[in-house]
């Protein structure tokens, strides 16, 4: 066994318990909805129509409470942090549990790093950034040192509180996300009180639009799968961390099928896709007051932070997950002696998202449709280990079973590879090329530059410290562990 370096079998143990029901449910429900419905619900309906919009994102919760049964299953089962690269390794070997890490990692980071360049757009609304030291533009669009300052300056508080410990980002997700939520409320209920049936236009518009909206669904509900990346940080009976699951993906689904409506409601068409910020515009619109359009960007900032916050802490839990596992370099397995944090995860991600305000606006729906991509990618390695270890280990303790689990699984599968070669150039509305096809790619090619620097620096593995590295001695199976 090779122990020439700071990780050993064992440390998992290291993170700390602290997370409660509450917390765990805001931290899925405030990733999940986060910005994207303030900034994007008039491209939806505008793409797709509104029952467009509303058949999109009916059929993406649907796909996303099914994954969500196969996650809580898993979940329960094996209650580590690394969740999809943990039940792929002990599905599938190593080679796909890498990559199910590594992607599931590029669906949060993808997310979490448009947040710096949504939250600079926010503010920008509200109180307008001068527009100093002009960088470059990218495509088409002028970056300036002024904005792009503004999304740094996020990323960075957002790092430094990640560092401290889970508990003080947990308290500010359940803060930020309250403020949410009474915000969204409000919009909700003025474009029900207020607004105007007539509105409600276009119904559809055509099937390619539709099939627009609907890849961008996926990256709409990540975050509910933040869940097991932070389950060794829950001081919850299994079940319940399993039932969560289903909670927080019906909220969400609730959730946009109302913001759709409210804002379909609010405003005409015109003034749904003249603004920067349709969901501001039209509540702004509904209430005549341009004061109700800067309270709807306060709520959005807090759905920025409060997504922000989640992807970092899911991100950066798969990350050191892989690290300890060997999988990365060693600095990725190592926690803060004091905090109990993954500091080497959180500062990678961290640079990430104080770069890519650098990008401009325009890059915001590259990230969306490339980060959904892969979470796609992760929900079929998800069903598929699902599927295996009902045959492998159908005596493995599950806290929660769910019924009719095999036909469930299979669903997910052909779903989710119906998803992926919708992105392909074989789709009907496939990736941008080459922005969105270049940050998969260049994601890829530091991945396989952090295999190999792992592979240096650890040299041979053996299955058993592996196994030992990756579940502790409680969840190791006894041929890695007894010879």
């Amino acid at each position: 066994m090779n122990t020439n370096n700071s990780i050993r079998p064992g440390d998992n143990a290291g993170l700390k318990r602290v997370l409660g029901r509450t917390d765990v449910l805001t931290l899925a429900f405030g990733t999940m909805v986060g910005w994207g419905w303030v900034m994007l619900s008039g491209l939806w309906i505008k793409e797709a129509g509104v029952l467009g919009s509303l058949l999109a994102f009916a059929i993406g919760a649907a796909l996303c409470i099914l994954v969500g049964l196969t996650y809580a299953e898993l979940t329960a089962a094996l209650p580590l942090a690394g969740g999809e690269m943990v039940y792929a390794y002990r599905a599938l070997g190593q080679g796909f549990a890498w990559l199910v890490g590594w992607a599931i990692s590029f669906a949060y980071i993808g997310v979490a790093a448009w947040e710096g360049i949504a939250l600079a757009t926010a503010i920008d609304y509200i109180l307008p950034i001068p527009k100093v030291g002009y960088l470059w533009s990218v495509g088409g669009y002028p970056v300036f040192a002024s904005w792009a300052l503004v999304g740094m300056a996020g990323a960075l508080v957002l790092l430094l509180l990640n560092h401290f410990g889970i508990r003080p980002a947990a308290i500010f997700q359940v803060m930020t996300t309250s403020a949410l939520f009474l915000v969204g409320l409000i919009f909700i209920f003025g474009g029900i009180s207020f607004g105007d049936p007539a509105y409600i236009a276009p119904t559809f518009t055509t099937g390619r639009g539709f099939v627009a909206v609907l890849l961008m669904v996926p990256s709409m509900f990540v975050g509910f799968d933040v869940i097991p990346q932070s389950a060794e940080e829950m001081n919850l009976p299994l079940r319940h961390i399993s039932k969560t699951f289903i909670v927080a993906i019906l909220l969400a689904a609730c959730w946009y099928f109302l913001i759709i409506l409210g804002i379909s409601l609010s405003a005409p068409p015109e003034v749904r896709s003249a603004g920067i910020v349709p969901a501001a515009d039209a509540m702004a619109y509904c209430f005549k007051s341009p004061i109700f359009g800067k309270i709807m960007i306060v709520g959005g900032i807090c759905g920025i932070m409060t997504s922000w916050n989640g992807f970092i802490v899911g991100s950066t839990r798969i990350i050191f997950a892989m690290g300890r596992a060997k999988m990365l370099p060693p600095f990725f397995g190592n926690l803060h002696p004091r905090y109990k944090t993954p500091t080497g995860a959180i500062f990678l991600v961290g640079g990430i998202c104080a770069l890519t305000p650098l990008l401009g606006r325009n890059a915001l729906v590259w990230f969306v449709n490339a980060s959904a991509f892969g979470s796609v990618m992760a929900y079929l390695m998800v069903a598929m280990a699902f599927l295996i270890l009902r045959k492998k280990e159908p005596d493995l303790a599950r806290p929660f079973k769910i019924k009719y689990g095999v036909h469930v699984a299979v669903i997910v599968t052909v779903m989710s590879v119906g998803f992926l070669l919708l992105y392909t150039p074989m789709g009907k509305v496939s990736l941008a090329w080459p922005q969105e096809w270049t940050l998969i790619l260049i994601w890829l090619l530091l991945g396989v530059v952090f295999f190999i620097w792992s592979r240096i620096a650890y040299g041979a593995v053996s299955p058993m410290e592996r196994e030992l590295l990756i579940f502790g001695e409680e969840y190791s199976r006894r041929e890695f562990t007894h010879e």
